[in-house]
């Protein structure tokens, strides 16, 4: 265990959390698909999304920790073509909400037409590969936080964890706002009325997704 405590630069490893727990809190489009989701289905189920999100964060850690991550940061066609799929599949998913249609959104009367955690989880990792800026900034905060005296295989695992672990508790608390919200009313008309702000919330991450650089 002692090993494992010396294996990481204390002194710079709580700014990069800091600079984690900045991030997670700004209203991006993670934000607002576990708000939708938690709007819709409730905190429980939000929390499908954010394990979703989270999964492909830890996949574009994982690509960022090795040469791969700035061969595809460097691929403007790789970056151009995942934002326009991504954004494309969740404008269906904003639409399908608004006009009532079955999504992985929208507010199901069964499982199997829409809402199941496994739908709900893809939404939330396809929302995030398909948000490069993770990847961009995983590339170009980690070189400054790994201390290349100290192992790297430790280093890495206490960095994925000063990611992973403050942001699920973030999302989840979005995502249990925003089902605090919806118990105010619980009847058929607000329950479309929550669907809608779950497509508009939905369409405004597609949205920024597109916007980045």
């Amino acid at each position: 265990m002692a090993n494992w405590l010396d294996a990481v630069n204390w002194d710079t490893y709580w700014l990069y959390v800091l600079a984690e727990v900045a991030l997670s809190l700004s209203p991006g489009p993670a934000v607002m698909l576990v708000i939708a989701c938690g709007l819709a289905f409730g905190a429980r189920r939000s929390i499908h999304a954010a394990l979703g999100i989270l999964s492909a964060n830890a996949i574009y850690f994982a690509i960022s920790a090795t040469a791969l991550g700035a061969l595809l940061v460097a691929s403007k066609l790789v970056f151009v073509a995942m934002k326009w799929l991504g954004a494309a599949y969740l404008a269906y998913i904003g639409l399908s909400a608004l006009f009532g249609r079955p999504s992985p959104i929208s507010v199901a009367r069964t499982d199997e037409v829409g809402g199941s955690p496994r739908a709900i989880y893809l939404s939330g990792l396809t929302l995030q590969l398909a948000n490069p800026k993770t990847l961009v900034f995983f590339v170009s905060i980690l070189p400054q936080f790994v201390d290349p005296k100290l192992p790297i295989g430790p280093q890495m695992a206490w960095l994925a964890a000063g990611s992973i672990v403050p942001e699920f508790f973030i999302l989840g608390g979005y995502g249990y706002l925003a089902s605090r919200a919806a118990r105010l009313a619980s009847d058929e008309r607000f329950t479309r009325i929550t669907e809608r702000a779950a497509g508009v919330l939905v369409l405004g991450a597609a949205a920024l997704v597109l916007t980045v650089p």
